[in-house]
């Protein structure tokens, strides 16, 4: 592929319905130098023309229609595609058609669905160890036995862990030169998996009295993350509602214990990401409650109607990919504003530097600290009358 089209390409994709920002952007240089190597293997035949490609982790689209304009790859079949967050699969379908491309993907869960028969897989690293672990166990176990892997990452944020995860899958693992602050890990001889897969972990968390369930790529495992765990505090101080909702659920650990607390409340888990909605739901199913609570994948809320909750209980996340940036917990607070019923309350906790507390007060209404420690601030903000 000509370096023009490639930059051209680039140039045209957004993020969108993701945070969009001046010093965000919807490709880097690990999409970049993937989609080059993978062009020059194709052109040494190291790779085969019309292999099936996988792509995982493709954030917003880069990769895929990248590999969709790699000039006479010759694909079997579409170009299957996994993305953990729904903003990314919106981001993906949002750009194909911003550049005219009509098909030629399809987006399927990680699994054998997306990887049987797989000859080449591009990979954006994840950040964690964990979920790095689960897709590689699955690409041993469902792609082709002469698979090559092609996975990426920035180099100051790749580890020799991810080398040490992918040899235990692989019995071939070589680093690339690194270009422009990324590199390349290329793997090859998948190992035969044995046994049932390493994901879901399920464990017992005994302060809380509750068993925990976490894919790979889900925040903090099946550990109970400091944030949460000061919100919790101040459960019994919580209103009961007629349906509450866990916005950013994760592991839905707060859904569960507030629905265990409020039987007569229903508990809807909500996250953008798939591992979370699978871990959340299989936590509820764990501990008795899968009639309680309901488990969804969304975006901020999109598909719930307006005023149809009456509390809403929020961690919300500082990051937005490697980037800190405060614009993905203000997308959840104006989210939570219209889907609070007047008179409803959202708890929010927050590392107490973050200026969410005007964003609580404009977007909800009055907002009261409830608690602070050295970390965190814990607030209520009761939803006003009038709309956002």
């Amino acid at each position: 592929m000509a370096d023009n089209n490639l930059d051209s390409l680039f140039s045209r994709l957004g993020r969108f319905p993701d945070v969009e920002a001046a010093n965000l952007q919807a490709w880097d240089a690990t999409d970049r130098l993937l989609l080059d190597t993978a062009a020059d293997l194709l052109a040494a035949r190291e790779l085969q023309p019309g292999s099936r490609l996988a792509v995982v982790g493709d954030r917003y689209g880069a990769l895929t229609l990248g590999a969709l304009a790699l000039d006479a790859a010759g694909w079997a079949g579409p170009v299957r595609v996994h993305q953990d967050l729904i903003t990314g699969e919106h981001a993906l379908r949002h750009n194909a058609g911003t550049l005219g491309v009509a098909g030629g993907f399809e987006q399927l869960p990680l699994g054998a669905g997306l990887l049987s028969g797989a000859g080449v897989v591009l990979l954006q690293l994840p950040k964690s160890l964990a979920e790095l672990e689960e897709i590689a166990d699955a690409i041993a176990r469902h792609a082709s036995p002469d698979v090559v892997l092609l996975a990426g990452g920035r180099v100051k944020h790749m580890s020799l862990g991810m080398n040490a995860v992918l040899e235990r899958h692989f019995s071939e693992v070589q680093p690339q030169r690194a270009r422009q602050k990324s590199r390349i890990l290329l793997a090859r001889g998948p190992r035969p998996a044995t046994g049932a897969p390493p994901f879901p972990v399920t464990e017992a968390n005994t302060e809380l009295g509750l068993t925990v369930c976490a894919r790979g790529a889900v925040f903090a495992g099946t550990g109970l993350d400091i944030g949460t765990r000061f919100l919790l505090e101040f459960l019994p101080q919580m209103p009961p509602a007629r349906h509450a909702i866990d916005l950013g659920c994760g592991t839905g650990i707060l859904a569960a214990v507030y629905a265990r607390a409020n039987p007569g409340s229903r508990v809807t888990a909500t996250d953008q990401s798939a591992a979370a909605v699978d871990s959340a739901r299989a936590t509820a199913e764990a501990n008795g409650l899968a009639a309680q609570v309901t488990v969804l994948q969304d975006d901020a809320m999109s598909s719930l109607p307006e005023a149809s909750a009456d509390l809403i209980l929020l961690n919300p996340p500082f990051h937005v990919g490697a980037a800190v940036h405060a614009g993905a917990g203000l997308k959840l607070i104006e989210a939570a504003g219209r889907v609070l019923a007047p008179g409803g309350e959202l708890w929010t906790v927050f590392n107490s530097h973050l200026p969410y507390r005007p964003a609580l007060q404009r977007l909800i209404g009055p907002t009261r600290e409830v608690g602070r420690n050295p970390k965190f601030t814990v607030t209520a903000s009761i939803r006003k009358t009038s709309a956002v």
